[in-house]
């Protein structure tokens, strides 16, 4: 299961984490998230060795999705040790986001 993310959380579960992160930016409202998140629940289960699948509301946090120019959700971004070292915006496929993960990580 992704793991929920605050404003009040982020730096720690996703800055200071020892393994990559995956975040996913969303919004309840937003069609194209839900269609993706069976996906990122089934990776989280999949690569949750390699990688932390994550997720963030945007209305309930509106600090961190500024901090980082998110202007489109959903936006998915992988963390590793701290800083952002990918970007997609919009829906993929399951599979496209696993290659995007594993050629990342």
């Amino acid at each position: 299961m992704a793991a929920k993310i605050t404003d009040g959380t982020f730096d720690k579960d996703v800055l200071q984490s020892s393994k990559p992160v995956l975040l996913d930016f969303w919004a309840d409202w937003c069609g194209p998230c839900r269609q993706i998140a069976p996906a990122l629940e089934d990776l989280a289960t999949e690569l949750g060795s390699k990688i932390t699948v994550a997720k963030m509301n945007v209305d309930e946090n509106p600090t961190i999705p500024v901090k980082y120019g998110v202007k489109g959700i959903p936006t998915l971004m992988i963390f590793k040790d701290g800083q952002v070292v990918a970007t997609k915006v919009g829906v993929m496929q399951k599979s496209k986001i696993k290659e995007w993960i594993e050629s990342t990580i």
